[in-house]
Parts: C-alpha cells; sequence; structure tokens
C-alpha cells in the first residue's frame, strides 16, 4: 500500500482557484465516502482550510491513485480538473508524511508558526473517523501530526515567528500602528459564528473593542459566541463589552455602525456586496476597516475601489506574508519534522512486519499442537504431570528457535528498504498468503472498531 496526498495550496495556486476549488462542509463526507469506494483506495481523509485543499489516501496503485484523487478533487469542488491540474502536487510515502508533519509545525501556512491549523487538523481526522474512512495508516499519521505539531510549538519559539491569520490581517489593517491602540474604542461587526469567527471576536475584545455585533445565519450560534465572550470570566467581561447576536438580515444596518468588519462564513456566494458597502459608507467619514477570511471570499473584491473603505482578504494577507520575516527557531522545526519522519516510517516498516510474524508463530503453535497429539497417540500411558512437562518444554524450545530470527527481522524491517523482509520470512517458512491477509483484515477491523469508539 502506498500513502498519497494530492492537493492545492496558497503556495501552489492563486487565490481564484483556491476560491473555486473550495469545499463546503457538507461536501466533505461525500468526497471521503466516494474516495474509499475507488479501486485504488482504502483509507481517506480531507483537510480543507482557507487556504488549502489536501486529499490523504492509502492506496494499492500509484498512478491509478493520483489520477483519482485529483478526479474525485476536481469532481467535488467547484473547479474542473483542466484547471486544477496545472496546480496540483502530489507527495507519496515519506514526502507525504514530511508534508503533513510540515502543515502540523505551520511551516506551510501563511503565516508561518500560526497554530490553528493544528485544530483544522483535528477537526479533519474526526471526520473521517466519523465517516470511518480512516484505518490504521491515515489514524496514525494525523495522531502523529498532531503530536509532531505541538511538540514544536512547546521546544522551539515557533509561536514567536506565528500569529493567527485573525492577527495577521488585523495588523494589515492597523498599517503599522499598534493593534490594540488602533482598535481600542472602535465598533466591531463580526459575521459568522465558527470557530475563525470566534477567534477573531475574542481577538478583537483583547483589543479593546467597545462594541461588538455578531451576525450569523443561525442566530443561535451568534447567541452562544456573545453568551462565551460576555460571562463572568469572559474575555470581554472584565472590559465591560457591549456584545450582542444579530441576524443576518440586519447586517446592512450593522454595516453603517461598524467601524471594523470581520468576515468567515460558509457561504458559496458573496456575503458583502461592492453596493452594500458603498451604501454603509453613504454619509459616513470615519474610515471602514474590513477582514475577509472566508474561501470563497465573503466580501466584494471591488471594495477596495470604495473610497474610505480599507480591504483585507486572503489574496492581500497571502501577498503580505511573502515579505514576513523568518524565525530562527523555524530550523528546529524542520529538524524535528525530519526527526519524527524517520522515526514515523520506521514504526510503520515495523508494522507491516507484524502479520507475517504472527503467522509465523501461529504456525510453529500449530505445529507443536500437532505433534503433541502425535505424541498422545504414541505413549498414550503418560499421565498429565509428564505430558505437560514435554508440553512446555517443546514450546520452550520452539521460542527461543524462534526469538532472535523474529526480534531482528523486525529490527531489519524498521530501516529504509526493509519492507522485503517480509516477504522473505514468508517465501523461507512457507507461509500461507492468505493467514497473512487475515491477521491484516483483523487489524484494520480492530483499527476501524476503535476510531468508531473514539468517534
Amino acid at each position: 500500500m502506498t500513502l498519497l496526498v494530492v492537493g492545492l495550496s496558497h503556495r501552489s495556486a492563486p487565490v481564484s482557484v483556491l476560491e473555486r476549488a473550495a469545499l463546503a462542509p457538507e461536501a466533505r463526507g461525500k468526497l471521503l465516502q466516494d474516495a474509499v469506494s475507488a479501486e485504488p483506495v482504502t483509507e481517506s481523509a480531507v483537510l480543507s482550510t482557507c487556504n488549502r485543499i489536501e486529499l490523504y489516501a492509502d492506496v494499492d496503485k500509484f498512478h491509478a491513485g493520483v489520477a483519482e484523487l485529483s478526479g474525485l478533487l476536481a469532481r467535488h469542488s467547484g473547479a474542473g480538473l483542466e484547471e486544477l491540474t496545472p496546480y496540483l502536487y502530489v507527495h507519496y510515502e515519506d514526502r507525504a508524511v514530511h508534508h503533513l508533519f510540515s502543515v502540523a509545525c505551520g511551516l506551510d501556512s501563511m503565516v508561518v508558526g500560526e497554530g490553528q491549523i493544528l485544530g483544522q487538523i483535528k477537526d479533519a481526522l474526526a471526520v473521517a473517523q466519523e465517516q470511518h474512512t480512516a484505518g490504521r495508516l491515515l489514524n496514525d499519521l494525523f495522531q502523529q501530526a498532531l503530536r509532531v505539531g505541538k511538540r514544536a510549538h512547546s521546544e522551539t519559539g515557533i509561536d514567536k515567528a506565528g500569529q493567527s491569520l485573525v492577527t495577521f490581517g488585523l495588523e494589515q489593517l492597523a498599517a503599522g500602528r499598534d493593534v490594540e491602540d488602533w482598535a481600542r474604542g472602535k465598533r466591531a461587526l463580526v459575521i459568522g459564528a465558527g470557530s475563525m469567527s470566534s477567534l477573531a471576536a475574542t481577538t478583537l475584545v483583547r483589543a479593546g473593542v467597545g462594541e461588538l455585533a455578531v451576525a450569523n445565519r443561525t442566530v443561535e450560534r451568534a447567541e452562544r459566541l456573545v453568551q462565551i465572550l460576555t460571562e463572568p470570566g469572559g474575555t470581554g467581561a472584565a472590559t465591560g463589552l457591549a456584545a450582542r447576536a444579530v441576524a443576518m438580515t440586519s447586517v446592512p444596518e450593522e454595516l453603517a455602525l461598524a467601524d471594523i468588519v470581520v468576515s468567515c462564513t460558509g457561504a458559496t456566494g458573496l456575503v458583502l456586496a461592492g453596493e452594500m458597502v458603498a451604501a454603509a459608507r453613504d454619509g459616513r467619514t470615519a474610515p471602514l476597516a474590513l477582514l475577509d477570511l472566508a474561501m470563497p471570499r465573503d466580501i466584494d473584491a471591488a471594495v477596495h475601489r470604495i473610497e474610505g473603505a480599507h480591504l483585507v482578504d486572503i489574496e492581500s494577507l497571502a501577498d503580505a506574508s511573502a515579505d514576513a520575516p523568518m524565525a530562527a527557531d523555524v530550523d528546529k522545526v524542520r529538524g524535528i519534522v525530519s526527526d519524527e519522519v524517520a522515526a514515523f516510517g520506521a514504526a510503520q516498516r515495523a508494522a507491516h512486519i507484524t502479520p507475517t510474524v504472527v503467522a509465523l508463530r501461529t504456525m510453529a503453535a500449530d505445529v507443536v499442537a500437532g505433534e503433541i497429539a502425535r505424541l498422545d497417540g504414541r505413549l498414550p500411558d503418560l499421565d498429565d504431570k509428564q505430558r505437560a512437562e514435554i508440553t512446555q518444554t517443546v514450546r520452550r524450545v520452539v521460542d527461543k528457535l524462534l526469538h532472535a530470527p523474529t526480534v531482528r527481522v523486525k529490527q531489519l524491517a524498521s530501516e529504509p528498504g526493509g519492507a522485503g523482509y517480509a516477504d522473505a520470512l514468508r517465501e523461507l517458512f512457507d507461509l500461507d498468503p492468505q493467514t497473512v491477509a487475515a491477521v491484516s483484515r483483523a487489524d484494520t477491523r480492530a483499527d476501524r472498531h476503535d476510531a468508531r469508539e473514539r468517534a
């Protein structure tokens, strides 16, 4: 089997293509199911964020797997295969592991070192587990990626270089001023109540905005976010924040009152058209700062041309981040990633030989049982104590004979190029391939049961 990832990100594709290729949240489950239904694919998981769409899979044919995953991404997104193909990247085996571990550490993020990607990787694994499309390989891979990301943040200063897209976007709006000085006392409107919008609301409150309105298609979710912010111990409780939840129909009125707008919804069309923003600006002299973190975009790009409105979106963030300084700790994180990729590969190669070793020990146990039964037929007068002693002696001899070669073969199999040792072991001991396959299937069923239990 081959670990394969096919995807596109802000590093490989322009924002216009990423917008058209964006996956709606409800489309991810269908994509995963269609993936595992394809002939070359046995496991699948999708990592979909505002600046990347990646499909991970365990496949038994490399070229067929690449073609299938590419077609699936095109079919389930808003972009055709011909449009996507020039921007798709493909990684397999250790390169795929290296890519995900780098992503988890924030090395591949638009803002290097940002930690929000860890939550997105965790969500990707949870969706794959809920859909029962993650088996042993992808469960191990994504769980290890989460551990590697946490290790990078705890053992290095990558956090000093990294910040969330929200913080980076607000810094761009503040245009060189301290964000807290710039935001203090302003009226803010947050559109959306998901994880990114919640982070934006919390960041704005910490920056000292005086008023906050949260608009969402489901008002109850907006109300819940406002409650979290204003309840005793909440971020806004100590500042006396005036916060309220509003319906999406109230956005035009709220827009006319706001100084800062942050939008991040899952809408497939524009939430704020240029005409709506222009109408909100009518008669106002105070500037309006808008941050669009959605993919596809929530705010009409025409807003860039409206006088008195300053729009920062994913495209302008990508341009600005290209000039952002890299922290010295990035090299340390890269070292961690390299070490962890080697360790993961060794563990996977060692696990690959386990069914063969189990099958060998099972065959040996069957041989012992057959010989003891034959002995019972030839020496029926043995008493229970004698029979037990002979049985135990034979088992000890077999265990001692098998111990060194099975331990050594696991060590050899964990090294690069060690996959062939399982084949050699099966050939030398004439192991039944069906027995080995049965052990592997049993392990896979156990893994999927564990995944369902965790979900």
